[in-house]
Parts: C-alpha cells; structure tokens; sequence
C-alpha cells in the first residue's frame, strides 16, 4: 500500500492583537479598541459604563434598537419549546407563519428563507435563471446589476457588486453577471439580446453611497424587463423593511419587482435572509433546485414574526417618514454651516453625507465623542439611525457629528 502524499502546510499571516499574540477570531475587520458589553435603546455600552450613541444599527440590522422587550419574549417562547432546530426536510409553523406574513404585505405569493443577504441575492440569481429556462432556452441567462451596487461577497453576489477591491482578490468570479451603468439606453440594449435572465437594483444603494434611485428610473427598469422576458429583482437587503419609512423601498415609487431579497433587520439580530418572489418565478422552480440548512429555523422565524409586525406598523413607519425628512434638513443645514460636506442623500433613516476628507477620520472622530457612525465609500459617511431613535436622540448624533466634522 503506498504513502499518503505529505501536503505542504499552509502559510497563514495573522494580524497581531497589542500583546503582539495574533487574534483567534479572522481579522476580516478593521475593528477599533473599543469592545461593547450590552446596548440598550440606540446607545451601545462598553464595561467602563461608557455610552456610545449608535447611527448605525448595525450596519442596519438593528432597527427596534437595543433591549426590545419584544424580541427577547419572542425569542424565550421559541426556545421554551425545545424545537431549536428541524431542518427543513420537515415542516415548522414560525416558518410558515412568517411566509404568510410577508406574502399578505407584499407583491409576493411566495417566500425561500435563508440566512443573509448575500445567500437571498444568490438564491435570487439561481430562481431567477430557473425561470428564465423553463421553456427550455439555455441561452437566456446572464444577470445584469448598476454602477454602484452592493449585493454581497459571495462568487456570484461580489460579482454583481461594483468594488473592484472587493472583487479583485478572487477572480474568476461567478460567470454572468455584468455591471451595467444606471442608464436606460445602455440596458436597453443589453436586455435587447435576449440573453438576460434578470437586472437587479437596489432601490436605495447603501454601500455604493445611500443613492436613491430615481422612481422615473425604476419605473423604466420595469418596463424594459417586462419587454424583454426578464425578471426584476429588489435587494432590499439595506433599504427594505422600514428604514425609508415604508415597509418596502419600492413602495416609494410605486413599481413592483418579481423577486425581492431582504435580510438585515428581518430577525432582529438574528441570522435570517429571505427571498420574495410572484407565482410565476415559483412555477418553475423544483425540489431539489436550491435549500439552506438553517433558514426559516423556528427561533429565528418567531423573532423574525414579531420584527416585522413592528416594521409593519403605520405608526412608526410615519415616524421614520416624519423624522427623516427632520433629518434631511438638518443634515443639509449642517453641511451649509461646517462647509465639510459636499452632498447630502438619502430618505427615512438611511442618509450619506459625501465629505472632504476620508470618511473613516470622520468616523474615528466621532467615536471618541461617543456617536457610533460608518462609511460608504471613501468619502461618504453613512447613518442608518434604529427606527425607534427619537428627534431627541437625532439631535445628539447631529451635535457630536458637528463637533467631529469641525
């Protein structure tokens, strides 16, 4: 019986902690010293006590805030029943309880739940390309995404995404899939091919520089799908759910996708993705066509129920509607006033503000003032406020963003 080959060990460079010992945890993050132990309502605490005002819910996620009642009872029921996992070889009520939730507040008749948002896009691509071969034409397959997108950093999903530092470390990437200009003649010829299965946009662009997208512009994409056999898909991963003060971005414009992917605040905290999608997408796909271990778990659908049902409600959608378009104007009359702001965009509680100098000094300024913030892009600073915040709490990010601008 001959040897096993010796494989060559692998050569792994780590990123030393102050200590000079390298981290356990993965250094994909540029993390700064600061370590938090508990958050409650918008603020963050670290174990000295000391409160950090929180403008970015967690890249998003975490639109109730910190501490909502509502999310731990959810969460203490579903864990009292024992049932922390099933799989998805059989059926759950949370899960279907949620599906029919969304179904009832959407376009969608039906839902695939997964874990996160770069899963929904990349099961979005799949379903979209199973449908756009049902009648069996192989060549209709390549999905189109905008100058600007963020979409993930999976194969397929990074190749979709327009950051060439992102993407360049692992080419080949998913084969395709195009960036196209946000520009109705250049799709339109591309789309005239009658090689596209699918064009994908978010409606607000959140790491690409919180770009609205013009409901002209979107309405457009729709019926330049619709012409050509394409289908029209959503990320609303960032921008859905509430945070532009409706439940769906694409409410704002009054168009309608074929599939829309969510994730983000969806459960909460929790890991949860979810792909919406009309009958017709469904129709075509199979058992067997794509799955997800964990998604729709019955701990995280139970969460996830009770998110949404607060998402949904019209009173604090009329308060995110109400308090961005405050924060709009007084981020304009910031920037007017500190002279250090370039562009100001954005709705609801999702707003960039385009500076003169690299955003991550802004960033590093303001959380030693307290105020938690995040860049999109370089020169873009980005708050995504909790969907709770108060005009009150706004106003205390806005002074300490002054200070760190100044």
């Amino acid at each position: 019986m001959s040897a096993l080959p010796v494989l060559p060990m692998l050569s792994v460079v780590h990123q030393e902690d102050d200590d000079g010992a390298a981290p356990a945890l993965l250094p994909v993050y540029k993390q700064p010293d600061v370590v938090f132990v508990r958050g409650e309502g918008v603020e963050l605490f670290e174990a000295s006590g000391r409160a950090y005002l929180d403008l970015t819910s967690g890249i998003g996620v975490n639109a109730l805030g910190y501490g909502d009642a509502g999310i731990e009872s959810a969460a203490r029921r579903a864990f009292a029943t024992g049932l922390v996992h099933a799989s998805n070889l059989f059926r759950t009520d949370p899960a279907r309880e949620l599906a029919e939730a969304l179904v009832a507040r959407s376009f969608a008749e039906h839902v695939f739940f997964c874990n996160s948002g770069a899963e929904a896009n990349e099961a979005a691509f799949k379903f979209a390309r199973r449908w756009a071969r049902r009648a069996g034409d192989d060549g209709r397959h390549a999905i189109i995404a905008l100058r600007g997108a963020f979409h993930g950093r999976l194969f397929a999903s990074l190749a979709a995404t327009d950051r060439p530092e992102y993407r360049a470390p692992f080419t080949p990437l998913a084969g395709g899939i195009a960036i196209h200009e946000r520009d109705t003649d250049e799709l339109e010829r591309a789309l005239a091919t009658g090689t596209v299965a699918a064009v994908i946009a978010e409606p607000v662009q959140g790491e690409g520089g919180v770009r609205v997208l013009d409901p002209g512009f979107l309405a457009a994409l729709r019926a330049l799908t619709s012409r050509h056999g394409a289908a029209l898909i959503f990320d609303e991963v960032q921008c859905g759910l509430g945070r532009t003060g409706y439940l769906f971005a694409h409410e704002r414009a009054g168009v309608t996708p074929d599939l829309m992917t969510l994730a983000k605040p969806l459960a909460g905290g929790l890991p949860m993705g979810a792909v919406l999608m009309t009958k017709e997408i469904a129709s075509a796909i199979r058992p067997g066509d794509h799955g997800s271990t964990f998604g729709g778990g019955p701990v995280v659908s139970s969460v996830a129920r009770h998110v949404l049902d607060r998402v949904s409600d019209p009173a604090l959608l009329k308060h995110v509607r109400e308090g961005g378009e405050w924060l709009g104007g007084e981020l304009r009359a910031l920037a007017e006033r500190t002279g250090r702001v370039r562009a100001v965009r954005g709705a609801g509680f999702m707003w960039g503000l385009d500076v003169m100098e690299p955003a991550a000094a802004v960033v590093a300024r303001a959380r030693e003032r307290g105020l938690l913030l995040c860049g999109a892009g370089e020169y873009t600073l980005r708050l995504l406020p909790p969907l709770v915040a108060q005009r009150a709490d706004l106003a205390r990010g806005l002074a300490r963003l002054e200070e760190a601008l100044a």
